[in-house]
């Protein structure tokens, strides 16, 4: 298993695959109610310059329900507010904790403190990529359609940070992806290129969302404004507005379809309350799952 998680390209599908076996193994073992120790005496720093509800409980549950401890820092309790050199504080964390999880704004921040930490560095969001939650989402379509590979996933909104790690997450785990994002929001055109040369099954953009979701068995939105981005707020509304996942968009996909976000949602915007309440929704399993995910994220690279 490589040292760090900073991106979904640094590993291939079997390496993938693994984190999301090993989840589903410690997700039955803790509804069996058996308990978790393999990482009693082992502490991880939680870095977190951007807020976070179900990103940081999730890895402060996981790391505490594996018999660790958990240190968390906010942007204003470290000295990045102040400008130390990464290098200067990789090299002393780790000397305090067994493992650093980032949750950053640059993606560059979490590379070079992952370049200068003898200790694991996982990414646990950036403005480019957001890898820990595309693997819980991954797992939640394992479990509720029984396969990965077979499967349509689409892709509809912005073409942020989850737009990147579903398109990484596409080319290395071998199922077909479609993207449905309004000009001028299109995924970072590098990430795109790139994948689609390593990929086995179609990765697609589109701007037509009905287009993109016909036939499809996963369909996945996120906000239309993320974090840093709230002056574009209104903006946004108005061009992303024909992307909204409701009942109509709903219907063109296959019958069984389920949909996806990775919350928090703003309802009657990027989706409607209809559909985010409604039975094929398993926004909040998927929620559930990132716990899960983050267990064996944090045992695999701790424990080497």
């Amino acid at each position: 298993m490589k040292k760090h998680l900073t991106s979904l390209f640094d590993f291939n599908g079997q390496e993938l695959a693994a984190y999301i076996d090993r989840a589903i193994v410690l997700k039955e073992e803790r509804q069996q109610g058996l308990p978790h120790d393999s990482l009693a005496g082992k502490t991880v720093g939680l870095v977190f310059e951007k807020p976070s509800t179900r990103t940081r409980v999730s890895f402060e549950a996981a790391m505490y329900g594996m018999g660790g401890k958990v240190i968390y820092l906010s942007g204003r309790d470290t000295q990045l507010a102040r400008n130390e050199p990464l290098k200067d504080m990789g090299r002393v964390m780790s000397r305090y904790v067994d493992c650093l999880v980032v949750r950053t704004f640059g993606q560059e921040i979490v590379t070079e403190l992952a370049k200068h930490s003898s200790i694991p560095v996982i990414n646990a969001l950036t403005d480019q990529h957001h890898p820990c939650q595309i693997l819980s989402d991954i797992m939640t379509v394992i479990e509720k359609r029984g396969s990965l590979t077979d499967q349509k996933i689409v892709w509809v909104g912005d073409g942020n940070n989850m737009a990147h790690s579903w398109i990484q997450a596409a080319s290395r785990m071998g199922f077909a992806l479609t993207l449905a994002c309004p000009s001028g929001y299109e995924p970072d055109p590098e990430i795109l290129s790139q994948a689609q040369k390593e990929a086995v099954k179609p990765i697609v953009l589109v701007q037509d969302p009905e287009e993109a979701v016909v036939g499809a068995d996963v369909i996945n939105t996120d906000v239309w404004a993320s974090m840093g981005q709230e002056d574009e707020q209104e903006a946004r509304i108005s061009i992303f507005r024909p992307y909204q996942v409701n009942g109509y968009l709903l219907a063109k996909a296959k019958e069984n379809s389920i949909v996806l976000h990775c919350l928090p949602a703003h309802r009657e915007e990027e989706i409607t309350a209809e559909v985010l309440e409604g039975p094929q929704c398993v926004a909040f399993d998927q929620a559930e799952n990132k716990m899960h995910i983050h267990k064996a994220i944090l045992e695999k690279h701790i424990q080497g």
